[in-house]
């Protein structure tokens, strides 16, 4: 018998038997991996803080986080002192001195209230370990009710009931922290006002192409033709770009009897031209889409539809309102001009609108 065949016969009677693995040697070099090796350590026995063990160290550890608290109520003060005492102005040490102090008081209230939190978690707040049991779905009543109560045995183990200067302490620091924040947004710039209400359209203002700068008359449209205006500024004059962003206007010419208007609205129109603005009610858009065969205006960005034969009446997509209408009727010369300004807000909602 050959060399090899030896060699199985030895590992088929090396081969030991069922449940005999632990305490079998292998003779050829093999060894047995026990998945079970390396046991599961569990939780570590739970430690004992002194803060726990003594009421002199946790009075001392409350001292420590109001302590923490009350260098977070100092750093905001000074954060509000310096602003008010090195304003900004074109010289540029006063920015400086203005970035640095702001800098430093504001650090100091949000690390006082970040530090202090720790240290009162670490050393106050219950520290036995919680296991719960995870669930893929909505938890069982009972489940979420256990969960309730824990949450509310927590706050009352965390002690601000029985600590009162802790809770007047982070109270006043988290107060104070805040307006530095706040008053910084004076920093943002001018007030709008109401210049979210307003554009550049005046009674009297010619309706002039854009690109191009050339005041139209009404022959200068054919019926279904559609133009983009802006209104006339004074030669050399340069336009703002949020002033574009507000004051483009899209006029199309239909035949008369195609309204479907009030008589007010109607007497907007002349001969036709009707004039609305560009700017979107939805996210202001440029809606500059337009369906000759249907009569509708299209917003490319996201799809509302504006009826032009209603008054630009939204009848598909989410904006919410009409595209405003502007009044225009022509001048002595025969120009388009408007006839008074927008009567409300174009573009999108904002908090200060007074139709919704």
């Amino acid at each position: 018998m050959s060399d090899n065949s030896k060699e199985v016969e030895t590992s088929k009677a090396a081969t030991p038997a069922a449940g005999s693995y632990s305490d079998y040697a292998y003779e050829l070099g093999l060894r047995v991996v026990n998945n079970d090796a390396i046991a599961d350590p569990g939780l570590e026995p739970h430690r004992v803080r002194m803060t726990d063990k003594s009421v002199k160290h946790e009075k001392a550890a409350v001292r420590q986080v109001a302590l923490l608290f009350t260098l977070s109520m100092l750093g905001s003060a000074f954060a509000l002192w310096a602003y008010f005492n090195f304003p900004l102005s074109e010289d540029l040490s006063s920015v400086r001195l203005n970035t640095m102090y702001l800098g430093i008081g504001m650090t100091l209230g949000l690390m006082g209230i970040g530090i202090g939190a720790v240290h009162w978690a670490k050393t106050l707040m219950p520290d036995e370990e919680v296991i719960a049991q995870r669930h893929e779905f909505r938890s069982e009543d009972e489940d979420r009710s256990e969960f309730i109560k824990t949450v509310k045995e927590g706050a009352s183990a965390a002690g601000l009931g029985r600590r009162p200067l802790i809770k007047s302490t982070l109270g006043a620091a988290l107060g104070l922290s805040a307006l530095s924040p706040i008053l910084l947004l004076r920093d943002l710039g001018p007030l709008p006002k109401d210049d979210l209400s307003k554009t550049s359209w005046k009674a009297g203002t010619r309706l002039v192409t854009d690109p191009g700068d050339r005041p139209l008359r009404p022959e200068d449209l054919e019926v279904g033709a559609v133009a983009q205006t802006l209104p006339a500024i004074a030669p050399g004059a340069h336009r703002l770009l949020s002033d574009i962003g507000k004051d483009a206007v899209l006029l199309i010419r239909l035949r008369p009897e195609e309204f479907n208007l009030d008589a007010e609205r109607l007497s907007w129109t002349h001969e036709g031209i009707i004039a609305f603005s560009k700017i979107c009610s939805h996210m202001g858009c440029a809606v500059a889409l337009y369906e000759q065969q249907t009569k509708h205006l299209l917003c490319p960005c996201h799809q509302s539809t504006f009826d032009v034969t209603r008054g630009a009446k939204v009848i598909f997509g989410p904006a919410a309102r009409p595209l405003p209408q502007l009044d225009i009727t022509v001048d002595a010369e025969g120009y388009l001009v408007a006839r008074a300004p927008f009567n409300e807000a174009v573009g999108p909602s904002f908090w200060e609108r007074n139709s919704q």
